[in-house]
């Protein structure tokens, strides 16, 4: 995907772009100095996190969940909507509010954000000490002791090569069941509606070999999930120069299962002109890569894909999910939508609402088009469709998946599943909750013979829209 949101693996039915989480994790054991951070947006900024938190506690610095006892306050970001720029602007307003009682309190902007808004947030509206872009991590020590100067810091600089393959990234808010691993950085894609482009920089695909290392030493410590994450994973290309040869992302998807069959393997998140029949095929022959494709579509109009630069239309992205089915029978697949694109008409909205039908989405993450400055459609195209008909619209598509996630859920009543056990249920200490491979979240009661990180087999006795419950089967 060029810009597609790419989801936190525990966020089930809802998208979390307006979702902070505040990390708490082990730092450096003599560390003097705490740090306290936010992430917002897509798994990358999450996963930048857990980078920024090990090159933290390289420096001296251990992570507080608590504020006021903070010495740096950091704000991972996000620029794909409106709306997240302006919760990240009310949060930068509050910790400013606590400065001004603690006056050594340092307060930085990363991500995103930082990249698009840097000469606004640090000179114009004065919210922030750092900024500091996505390639630009390994600079914080120095930025940080660059402070005592009294002038405010920043480096948003892009770069050809950086990929963080070198940093072992500090697992933050873990269940210690799933993971990420980043793959890869950046976007060669340029979709109008996109400014990741513009705030991550052109696509370079990490060492593979440390990508395999990364996802053994994370089986050895008991997790039994990883997901891989680039903006556009079915691009991931990388030289090894050792064997002269190129490893594919399907090479790649095939060594991380191969590390043992207990490791479940994810990833996020594709774009449909990439995904071809070796990914496929390679899914298909191993059992521990997940059946669970993300595949945005943004729309179901050919006319409308076209002034998004999509780079197919709607007839090539139906044939395509008729070859996931053919390949991968029980695959699931999910996407996203954007309702109220420039110029979308009531047929165009309709042509949206069949592809939700056609695709079988098991969920969908569902958006109304809010123009991002500097893009290619803010600059070409008119953002003419008024709030109330894309709300309209947005509601319109949200009921039709809601219909659609209800049916597929009770397809799957009377069927056992194979459920790895991520946690309890956030409603009830008496009850565990787990996904299936297909992304479908389980809730069963507790079993004593089974624990968090253990694959359970459970047989689905009920469902909502976004949930499956079950009976552990011995």
């Amino acid at each position: 995907m060029p810009t597609e949101e790419l989801q936190r693996p525990h966020i089930i039915d809802i998208p979390e772009e307006q979702q902070g989480a505040v990390y708490e994790a082990i730092g450096h054991p003599t560390a003097t100095k705490r740090f306290y951070i936010e992430s917002y947006g897509c798994a990358m900024n999450f996963s930048d996190s857990e980078i920024v938190a090990s090159i933290l506690g390289t420096d001296g610095y251990s992570a507080t969940s608590d504020i006021f006892e903070a010495d740096l306050v950091l704000v991972n970001t996000c620029s794909i909507r409106e709306k997240a720029e302006d919760t990240v602007r009310k949060r930068l307003e509050y910790f400013n509010s606590i400065k001004r009682t603690n006056k050594g309190m340092i307060v930085g902007v990363l991500g995103c954000m930082a990249e698009r808004l840097k000469k606004s947030l640090l000179e114009q509206e004065k919210l922030v000490d750092m900024v500091v872009g996505p390639d630009a991590y390994r600079d914080l020590p120095k930025l940080i002791s660059n402070l005592s100067s009294g002038d405010k810091q920043i480096n948003v600089l892009l770069s050809r090569e950086e990929t963080y393959a070198d940093i072992s990234p500090v697992r933050l808010e873990s269940n210690g069941v799933t993971a990420y691993i980043s793959i890869m950085r950046g976007c060669d894609n340029m979709c109008s509606f996109c400014v990741v482009p513009y705030t991550r920089g052109r696509e370079r695909s990490r060492d593979a070999h440390t990508i395999v290392k990364e996802a053994q030493d994370l089986f050895d410590k008991g997790y039994k999930e990883v997901t891989l994450l680039g903006q556009n994973v079915d691009s991931y290309k990388w030289l090894d120069t050792s064997k002269n040869s190129v490893v594919t992302f399907a090479n790649l998807l095939a060594m991380v299962a191969e590390v043992d069959p207990l490791l479940r393997v994810r990833f996020s998140t594709s774009h449909p002109k990439d995904i071809d029949d070796e990914v496929l095929y390679t899914i298909a022959k191993y059992h521990n890569i997940c059946k669970y494709i993300h595949l945005p579509v943004q729309s179901g109009s050919s006319r409308i894909l076209e002034l998004m630069n999509r780079s197919y239309d709607a007839d090539w992205y139906r044939s395509k999910i008729d070859r996931i089915y053919e390949i991968i029978p029980e695959c699931s697949i999910s996407s996203d939508i954007i309702t109220g694109f420039c110029s979308e008409t009531e047929e165009d909205h309709q042509e949206s609402l069949a592809m939700i039908d056609y695709a079988g989405y098991i969920l969908s993450y569902m958006f109304s088009y809010s123009e991002r400055p500097g893009t290619p459609a803010a600059r070409k195209l008119t953002d003419d469709i008024s709030l109330e008909v894309k709300n309209r619209r947005l509601s319109e598509v949200i009921e039709r998946q809601r219909i659609l996630s209800g049916q597929l859920n009770k397809k799957d009543e009377g069927k056992n599943f194979e459920v790895l056990i991520e946690g309890l249920s956030k409603k009830s200490d008496k009850q565990m909750r787990g996904k299936t491979s297909h992304n479908k979240v389980v809730i069963f009661d507790v079993h004593p013979e089974y624990k968090i990180g253990d694959y359970a087999n459970v047989y689905i006795t009920s469902s909502t829209t976004a949930t499956l419950f079950g009976t552990i089967i011995q």
